[in-house]
């Protein structure tokens, strides 16, 4: 399919142009403008295949890579894949348009909005692969340039520190999700999502199964910021807060949250994927909650406020898994519906969410501070942003008439519904559910009441402020003003929604039951009198009473100690890391260059010939071998002779000669055994280096005599008769090697295979031209990194910001 190759690659092409165009494009207008075409154009595009996705068409095309290893560029676009599509370009296409205001010319904006296409294709690609190891290439690109983003002021030293945290913990679960998918493969025997979904019956008993379930929940949870991972998440907010709306509410924390949607339908019916999901879901629900009430800057708040909803979603998926074990039965339906509530809720969180980071932008932006203790009494001055604070707030405490209210409801459904699988042991902690959702939904409603009355209500501070409070400028408002209009409209349409996004998503979700209408359920804001709604009108009164009271118990956070958080835990981490390997670094790295000959050659002799008689495979067998003629013994001997001479040699050309002899030695041993073409090389070779390395020692000083101590001479004897003796044996015995295919029937049909009659032409005209390809690349990237070095030098503010 060629819309969805043009969405994945759209954003690399446009993010190769712009260090070319930028220049050019800033005299005329606004670089963001230019960036802001490809999102919209994408939105477009794939909006046009909405209504063939609702009645439940599916578009997959595959390009050939690397065939021979399973591995193909194959573009899956479903219901499930379209609603992360919708989100990416959609929200990014606002975000670029607020950024358009909110980033001054005076900024490196086409290192920007590089970094931010490259994150865009890279989270296209993520959603829209269905090859494992495409998914994860694409998957480990979001960690890349979301690092290079939340970077983007380098001159600030917690902007660095975020970027780096954000780096080494999702590239850590990216590494463990990796090893999951290549343990998948060996039990599917595909890298395909689909195939392994169809034949998921097939290796749930395989013995790798349950490992591979567990370490790409790892990289789910890492990269959504799960607990205990979601540390990442609050040193993040030092970017810029375009990045920020849109890694933090849309994108990057949401990739987690599809590879757990994706692969529900192949883990959804084992028990520790419902326990693991559903827990730590509800887990980093409460604590992600919890802790947004006691933060005094805007954007920290914001920061664990999506932590908590990122785990909302993660639990209604872990609770959703349930309809996998029982399958399709109408009884069940209802735990379907758990998912059902987690993609509207997705949707939801990200209207709102990113309205309430553009106005924080806005009031950072306009203010000067983010800091809660100095704002207050803003109502009157930023009436516009005002209203989107009260809207995205209201729709994140799950108030009506505002879109979060419709999914917070079908949360508590599906926790009070859960309290009635059989399956699982559920019964024995059915209470637990509910309970936890219930109080961190107060939690919930605290801090977004927080953000509004301590922000915009109250007395006004002028004197704590950096600047002089006024309204933002039209064009900064545009993208909060669409996302909550978005967040209201949803309210009192939200079957829209749930028919053309919703429906054909969980079709994706739960692909072997027959029919996806049943899966959706209607969506409307009153359901009678019921569970559900005494516990909003508890969230609502309790939440009240504690808002009012917060002084009174904000000091209970004084009860955890900084010395026990886990970002402390993760800082001592580091600090044990960098010390431990700085003072094995200074114990090997001794400057001595026979100590580093020593290192590399007891490895060397470790691992091969400890394999070797590890695996039994020290065997000879002389009685085959062909008869050794008379001349080849006098090579051997003068090459014996060259050899041990040049250890005793006083002087570099005498050593250097000898070595010479030591090299034309072995291109006559080619031309023995039939290889001309080696030995021509050789010689070439040889005579090249041979006067070359003459011509520079003609110019050094004659070598001076060495008297090391008799023990240091006997260590470098016994390695370097270790080392002859390692090569000699596994030269000997590799003849008669079988533990492996040899190498050369892959070559048996060398036509067929490359087109070439002639197995040595093939392998020289094929695979030594791809080597030299890549010879290539690597001095390209060598020559870029020195061209980098050497003209792009920081612009004169950014090295007096540093000094």
């Amino acid at each position: 399919m060629v819309t969805v190759l043009i969405a994945i690659l759209l954003p690399f092409v446009c993010a190769a142009l712009i260090p070319l165009l930028y220049r050019r494009l800033r005299r005329v207008t606004h670089l963001g403008w230019f960036v802001l075409s490809v999102p919209f154009i994408l939105f477009v595009l794939l909006a046009r295949y909405i209504p063939q996705i609702a009645e439940g068409k599916t578009f997959i095309h595959t390009y050939e890579w690397i065939p021979s290893f399973n591995i193909n560029f194959t573009t899956y676009l479903d219901g499930l894949s379209m609603i992360f599509g919708l989100l990416i370009t959609g929200v990014g296409s606002l975000v670029i348009l607020y950024s358009i205001f909110y980033l001054s010319t005076k900024e490196s904006l086409h290192h920007f909005y590089c970094y931010l296409l490259l994150f865009m294709g890279a989270m296209l690609g993520v959603v829209f692969s269905d090859n494992l190891m495409i998914l994860y290439t694409f998957w480990e690109l979001t960690s890349v340039s979301s690092f290079l983003l939340i970077a983007f002021w380098h001159h600030r030293k917690a902007s660095r520190a975020g970027a780096k945290k954000a780096m080494m913990i999702t590239v850590f679960g990216g590494l463990s999700m990796l090893a999951g998918f290549l343990m998948l493969y060996v039990a599917s025997n595909t890298f395909s999502v689909r195939e392994i979904v169809a034949n998921v019956e097939v290796i749930r008993d395989h013995a790798l199964f349950t490992p591979a379930l567990i370490l790409i929940l790892l990289g789910a949870f890492t990269k959504s910021a799960q607990f205990p991972f979601h540390i990442w998440l609050p040193d993040a907010m030092e970017a810029p807060t375009p990045v920020s709306a849109y890694l933090h509410s849309a994108t990057m924390v949401k990739a987690g949250i599809y590879l757990v949607a994706r692969f529900s339908p192949i883990f959804g019916g084992e028990s520790i994927w419902f326990w693991l999901v559903s827990v730590i879901g509800l887990v980093t629900l409460f604590w992600g909650s919890f802790n947004a009430v006691r933060q005094t800057d805007l954007k920290a708040l914001l920061a664990f406020s999506t932590v908590s909803q990122l785990g909302l979603i993660m639990s209604l998926f872990g609770l959703g898994s349930v309809g996998h074990y029982y399958g399709y039965a109408e009884s069940s339906i209802v735990y379907t519906q758990a998912s059902f509530a987690a993609l509207f809720h997705l949707v939801n969180h990200s209207t709102f969410k990113g309205a309430l980071f553009m106005m924080v932008g806005i009031v950072d932006h306009e203010v000067g501070t983010r800091d809660i203790r100095r704002l207050g009494g803003l109502m009157s001055l930023m009436p516009v942003t005002f209203t989107i604070a009260v809207i995205g707030s209201f729709s994140m405490a799950g108030l009506p008439p505002f879109n979060g209210f419709l999914s917070k409801e079908m949360f508590f459904a599906a926790v009070l519904a859960i309290r009635d699988v059989e399956a699982f042991s559920i019964a024995d902690v059915g209470l637990f559910f509910p309970f936890i959702a219930w109080v961190a939904s107060i939690f919930t409603f605290v801090y977004s009441m927080i953000l509004i009355f301590r922000t915009f209500l109250g007395k006004l501070q002028p004197e704590k402020m950096d600047r002089k409070p006024h309204e933002a400028p039209f064009g900064m408002l545009i993208s909060p003003i669409i996302l909550c209009l978005l967040v209201v409209g949803i309210f009192f349409f939200p079957n829209v929604l749930g028919h053309y996004i919703l429906e054909p998503a969980m079709a994706s979700i739960y692909p072997t039951f027959p029919s996806s209408s049943e899966l959706t359920p209607h969506i409307h804001a009153w359901h009678g009198i019921n569970a559900e709604l005494w516990m909003t009108l508890g969230v609502i009164i309790i939440g009240i009473i504690l808002f009012k009271t917060l002084k009174s118990w904000k000091p209970l956070y004084r009860i955890f100690s900084q010395k026990y958080t886990f970002n402390t835990y993760y800082n001592r981490l580091i600090e044990i890391s960098e010390n431990g390997s700085e003072k094995l670094t200074r114990k090997y790295m001794t400057g001595n260059l026979t100590h580093y000959f020593v290192y590399i050659y007891v490895f060397f002799i470790a691992l091969i010939a400890g394999y070797f008689i590890w695996s039994d495979a020290m065997t000879f067998h002389f009685d085959m071998d062909s008869v050794i003629e008379s001349y080849e013994l006098i090579l051997v001997f003068v090459m014996i002779f060259a050899a041990v001479w040049m250890i005793f040699a006083k002087g570099r050309v005498t050593a250097m000669l000898l070595n010479g002899v030591l090299g034309y030695s072995i291109a006559f041993f080619f031309v023995i055994f039939r290889a001309p073409d080696l030995a021509l090389t050789q010689l070439v070779v040889e005579s090249v280096t041979t006067a070359l390395f003459l011509l520079c020692f003609k110019y050094l000083p004659d070598l001076m005599p060495e008297a090391p101590p008799k023990r240091v001479q006997w260590s470098k004897a016994v390695i370097s008769i270790f080392v002859g003796a390692t090569v000699t044996m596994v030269g000997l015995a590799v003849v008669h090697y079988d533990r492996f295919e040899p190498v050369s029937t892959y070559f048996n049909d060398a036509y067929e295979l490359a087109g070439g009659s002639n197995i040595v032409n093939t392998i020289l005209g094929d695979f030594r031209a791809f080597d030299t390809m890549l010879e290539v690349v690597v001095l390209l990237i060598a020559g870029l990194g020195v061209y980098t070095l050497t003209k792009l030098k920081p612009r004169k503010e950014e090295a007096d910001r540093e000094n």
